[in-house]
């Protein structure tokens, strides 16, 4: 199929053989092979109405366009009427971290002649906690990659010269990993990460890739972790910035020189 009017995937697909389609990554995304139907997005013009006919499924969006469910024996004749201005074949969706990674130049200076890793460099998230078991931010000999977890939101002992929730060294959080059970190591280390924001934050700035062979490294693998959970004062609100600004990253680093080695 050459038509102007359709993307240039959707030509290929079209005059692809079922093999073809079947091997190909992004071919055969919108096809059903057995109903030989289409979905397909398409901008038209017009009433909505026009495009509706025996067979086709027409679901109606925003701004005249719409995805419609077309046989591929009637895609040509579909296509070819005026009020279609424009159709295209609909494109796998898939997480991107690593291309991110890539676009944002981080892999550049993370190989060769730089092999820039983090080694060294202290990095410090203030957001809804770290998930400390997750393998990203445990080393290869099972010992965590966590310096120092500050947890507003648990009663316990606060870091020096703080009144609000409890910390967490290395030798605690390795009890916690560990203990026979999930739940033992809770009892040691009772912080976790609701949401998961800060664990997702964490492993783009420092997750070490172990949870996915190397595929989703972050921008600093080989850094030891500060990670401050911050604490809610009030049953279902945010934090505030007065427990913001009490994220003792900061202080830390600078009176624990020793961490920054850490490994």
């Amino acid at each position: 199929m050459e038509n102007q009017k359709t993307d240039n995937l959707l030509n290929l697909a079209v005059d692809a053989t079922p093999q073809e389609r079947e091997k190909s990554l992004e071919l055969d995304v919108g096809y059903e092979p057995e109903s030989r139907l289409w979905d397909v997005i398409v901008k038209y013009s017009g009433d909505v109405a026009a495009l509706e006919a025996d067979g086709i499924t027409v679901v109606p969006l925003l701004n005249e366009y719409a995805v419609v469910t077309v046989p591929q024996d009637r895609l040509d004749a579909f296509i070819s009427q005026p009020f279609i201005e424009y159709v295209e074949k609909p494109k796998r969706l898939s997480f991107a971290v690593n291309q991110a990674r890539a676009v944002s130049c981080i892999t550049q200076v993370q190989i060769s002649p730089w092999n820039l890793s983090g080694q060294g460099v202290l990095v410090g998230i203030v957001d809804s906690g770290i998930d400390y078991r997750h393998p990203d931010f445990i080393n290869e000999d099972g010992t965590t990659r966590i310096v120092r977890l500050w947890d507003q939101s648990v009663s316990g002992n606060p870091p020096q010269g703080y009144a609000l929730g409890a910390e967490f060294g290395p030798q605690e959080i390795n009890q916690a990993l560990e203990a026979p059970t999930r739940q033992e190591g809770y009892q040691i280390v009772p912080s976790r990460d609701a949401s998961g924001h800060g664990t997702a934050v964490a492993g783009i700035a420092a997750g070490n890739g172990r949870d996915s062979d190397g595929v989703y490294q972050g921008v600093a693998p080989d850094s030891p972790i500060l990670a401050v959970k911050l604490g809610n004062p009030k049953k279902d609100s945010f934090p505030r910035t007065t427990e913001l600004i009490q994220g003792w990253i900061t202080r830390f680093a600078r009176l624990s020189p020793w961490a920054c080695r850490w490994r």
